[in-house]
């Protein structure tokens, strides 16, 4: 019996890994996808009736697919301008066993090499579909900016990007949906106005934090006392997201959990001491301070998905990142302060502050309890905790004993003991 070919298509995957290598060289500018041929949507893939791939028929029909679902979407910026479309250069089909991708140059002899045959007994699930691009460009040594532009091949895309630069530096990328133009190799400019949204957008965008701020600074709305209290929690954040961000803080899955629910505990807490007294402005100073340094590792794991479109600047991106933040914190402050001395004119200025504290208070701790539950489930290293804590409890103490000594009035000798 004589086999007749069939063909079939296929729905929206709902997630996609993609592997991309990049490299510069000469006056072209080399692009390598990988992608599952199942992503390829609203084709149709031709296929014998056993199912196995009819490659007479669909090897014509790669570059159309290509054309169509990759080359059309990616964009490249040489020294900020973009360059002209791609030309397909090449197109294959691997196994997922096929690891070439694994480095650029195997991958670039992969891609050249003839196509599979019908019968090697393919099926459309279990292939790669790869595919090289070159874009024409002036000089390998411009800088580059890429936008794959290939979200649209399921609901979740994740793009692994690998850049091969001039002077042998590989720097890899991993892209969630969407991330615009990325850099490739960010100049400082762009690097510190990247991590400057960044940070500023954090803030609004972080509840806990905005109640925190409010919580912080609700009995204090005068300008003197404000400075202080948001330069020590400025201060001590900086100190943790550094320290994190260059790799001093815990690693294990545990750690982000736990901080979460410190966070959570710090707006209790400095709900509840509004509500129970009247803090003074170096004890609030402090203790701005010392929650800071808690807020710090929340910044930082922000940020650490992020640090990536650094590149070489990773000092630019922490200052830029923090900054950012800064900018961020007044924002919170400049609208929350007028806000709330405006609901004292009609409101006692001790109920009110008890009053919103106590709303806060309310919803912080419910994101304690929840984060509490979600903390049990990891095998939490206990002993870890106990050393990280004594750390931070030696280096509180001694900075309230600094606030203390510096505003401690200096002792006058008598006019009868100064001989």
């Amino acid at each position: 019996m004589a086999w007749s070919s069939a063909a079939f298509a296929h729905e929206i995957p709902n997630a996609v890994a993609v592997r991309v290598l990049a490299r510069p060289a000469g006056d072209k500018f080399q692009l390598l996808v990988r992608v599952p041929l199942s992503a390829m949507r609203d084709v149709d893939i031709p296929a014998l009736p056993s199912g196995y791939l009819d490659f007479d028929k669909l090897g014509p029909r790669l570059p159309d697919f290509a054309q169509t679902w990759i080359a059309t979407y990616v964009e490249l910026y040489e020294s900020g301008t973009r360059t002209p479309a791609p030309r397909l250069a090449a197109t294959q089909v691997s196994l997922k066993s096929n690891r070439s991708f694994a480095a650029f140059d195997t991958a670039l002899v992969r891609v050249r090499e003839p196509l599979p045959k019908t019968s090697d007994n393919l099926v459309w699930e279990q292939v790669y579909f790869d595919v090289l691009l070159e874009f024409p460009i002036r000089s390998a040594q411009s800088t580059f900016a890429l936008r794959t532009g290939l979200e649209h091949l399921a609901a979740e895309v994740v793009t692994s990007l690998e850049y091969y630069a001039p002077n042998g530096a590989v720097r890899p990328y991993q892209l969630h949906g969407d991330q615009g133009r990325v850099p490739l190799d960010p100049s400082w400019s762009q690097a510190a106005w990247r991590f400057l949204q960044l940070g500023f957008r954090h803030i609004p965008d972080g509840r806990d934090h905005v109640l925190f701020l409010l919580c912080l600074v609700i009995p204090f709305r005068r300008l003197r006392p404000l400075i202080g209290i948001v330069t020590a929690f400025t201060l001590a954040h900086s100190i943790t997201l550094a320290a994190a961000a260059l790799g001093f803080a815990p690693g294990a899955l545990w750690f982000p959990a736990l901080i979460e629910m410190l966070i959570a505990a710090t707006v209790v807490y400095t709900a509840l001491e509004n509500i129970l007294g009247n803090p003074s402005v170096r004890r609030r100073a402090f203790l701005a301070f010392a929650f800071g340094l808690i807020h710090g590792f929340g910044f930082a794991f922000t940020l650490q998905d992020t640090l990536q479109f650094a590149g070489e600047r990773l000092i630019t991106a922490l200052v830029s990142f923090n900054v950012g933040v800064e900018f961020g914190q007044l924002a919170i402050i400049v609208l929350l302060v007028p806000l709330v001395s405006l609901l004292f004119r009609w409101v006692d200025e001790r109920k009110g502050v008890i009053v919103v504290s106590a709303v806060v208070a309310h919803t912080s701790l419910h994101w304690l309890t929840d984060r509490a539950e979600l903390l049990v489930r990891y095998d939490v290293n206990w002993t870890a905790v106990a050393i990280w804590s004594a750390v931070a409890a030696i280096a509180l103490t001694g900075v309230w004993f600094g606030l203390s000594k510096a505003r401690r009035p200096a002792v006058q000798l008598a006019p009868d003991s100064q001989a």
